[in-house]
């Protein structure tokens, strides 16, 4: 008797793991492939759209969020559940910038969102540098602007005075490198706990060669870093950079420069570390920066 139930649930077993089980899927998105002419380099691009959308002539914001994998359905399942359905935060399309198809995500972040190769220079090898190859910043924001941007004013009902730009640590670096040398590809630049010591925090160069040669920056930069992105003893705190020190400085720099056109701001928020704030960070960006038609109600 004992002999046969093992049988049978061996040929239970057997049958589950034939069994085909179908993928769970978001609603209401859509994958592009989209490969970049520059570079030959094989992405996608997610998009997500509001319950909203289509339904009047309105067009919507549209808001790029870099590292898709991560940050794509979290602002998704954040808009939809803290917008209360346009009431707390008005209703945008979510444009996902996925990794490159022949890399693993620290490869394809790693070369995607820096600004300079700095392998390529000899520099040593830390902790922090762990991919194969860096510095594709300034191929990969082109990418966007000349393909990504306009593929998606052209394809859905957004509005292109509204395109809103969201990354967090390299991503936020590369939303700088973008801010820097191309500001008029996006509107509002979400900046989260951005990577500015990389390369002997060559971004503050990049911000100078900048200001050397214009007078304005029209723009609106809203920054963020966490309580615990800074160098002190505990064991959320910072060990080797401290990422709010850096984005406190970016902040006073930009506005040492006294561009008419730029609008910027910074926010430390409290209880959190580098890995830990994204959504604590969204929550409040979206909230401030997009907000519904009212009046707030928090459930």
């Amino acid at each position: 008797m004992k002999f046969f139930i093992t049988l049978l649930a061996l040929f239970s077993l057997n049958l589950a793991a034939d069994e085909q089980f179908p993928a769970w899927e978001l609603p209401n998105t859509q994958v592009h492939q989209l490969p970049a002419k520059n570079t030959g380099r094989q992405y996608e691009v997610w998009v997500e759209l509001p319950p909203s959308y289509g339904k009047t002539d309105k067009k919507l914001p549209v808001l790029f969020v870099s590292d898709a994998n991560y940050a794509f359905p979290l602002i998704r399942s954040i808009r939809n559940r803290l917008g209360a359905g346009g009431q707390n935060i008005e209703d945008f399309v979510i444009v996902g910038l996925s990794y490159a198809k022949e890399d693993n995500p620290t490869d394809s972040r790693s070369l995607d969102y820096t600004p300079t190769d700095i392998l390529a220079q000899g520099k040593k090898r830390s902790k922090h540098l762990t991919a194969k190859a860096y510095g594709g910043a300034a191929l990969y924001a082109d990418y966007l602007r000349q393909q990504v941007v306009p593929f998606v004013l052209e394809q859905y009902q957004v509005d292109p005075k509204r395109k809103l730009f969201v990354g967090h640590s390299y991503g936020g670096l590369l939303g700088a490198q973008i801010l820097l040398t191309q500001p008029d590809t996006f509107d509002t630049y979400i900046l989260s706990s951005p990577s500015l010591w990389f390369d002997d925090k060559f971004m503050f160069k990049l911000e100078q060669q900048y200001a050397a040669r214009h007078k304005d920056l029209k723009a609106q930069v809203q920054l963020y870093a966490a309580e615990f992105e800074q160098q002190k003893s505990g064991p959320r705190y910072a060990k080797r950079v401290s990422i709010l020190h850096d984005t406190l400085l970016f902040e006073k720099t930009l506005k040492s420069r006294n561009y008419p056109g730029l609008q910027i701001q910074s926010q430390i928020i409290a209880d959190e570390d580098h890995l830990s704030v994204f959504p604590s960070m969204i929550s409040r960006a979206l909230v401030k920066l997009l907000p519904g038609h009212g009046p707030y109600t928090p459930g």
